[in-house]
């Protein structure tokens, strides 16, 4: 039986320590919209999209220019039914040299086709490592999703006279 995780992979002309360093730059590919420590073994994350989605990563194994895994401690999604099935998956980053050039291969241990969000986070997952991630490896700008800011009434300030 073949492995049914979901795995992309992507080649580029830059040297495994900046593909390590951009891959940990969550902020700059993934979302502004992430709390905590992205680039130090045994931190903890969160992200959030909206009212869509939510999960706090524990970067579990961190080898500067080759590796990076992250445990998906716990995880909400509001659009299917069992909201938690990234919760216990892995989230891993391994990079290497081949042929001259640096390969990133993305797996996310544990999300397979019988998962409800499998599509949707296969999609997802696909724009974000080969879009906005390579972006990021190639030319120093991803494509995140954008932090949502508060909403400011100006009727609240009272100017001084």
């Amino acid at each position: 039986m073949t492995n049914q995780d979901f795995t992309t992979t992507l080649s580029v002309g830059k040297t495994t320590d900046e593909v390590f360093n951009a891959v940990n730059d969550v902020r700059g590919w993934w979302s502004e919209q992430i709390d905590g420590s992205t680039d130090i073994f045994g931190a903890e994350f969160t992200y959030r999209y909206e009212d869509v989605h939510q999960s706090t990563m524990k970067i579990i194994e961190f080898i500067p220019g080759h590796k990076v895994v992250w445990l998906v401690l716990d995880n909400v999604f509001n659009f299917v039914e069992d909201n938690t099935e990234w919760t216990g998956t892995r989230v891993v980053f391994d990079i290497f040299e081949k042929d001259g050039k640096t390969q990133l291969r993305f797996t996310h241990e544990g999300v397979v086709p019988a998962y409800e969000c499998f599509d949707v986070c296969s999609n997802a997952w696909g724009s974000y490592i080969n879009g906005s991630l390579r972006s990021l490896i190639e030319t120093g700008r991803g494509r995140p999703n954008k932090r949502k800011s508060a909403v400011v009434d100006s009727s609240q300030f009272v100017q001084d006279a």
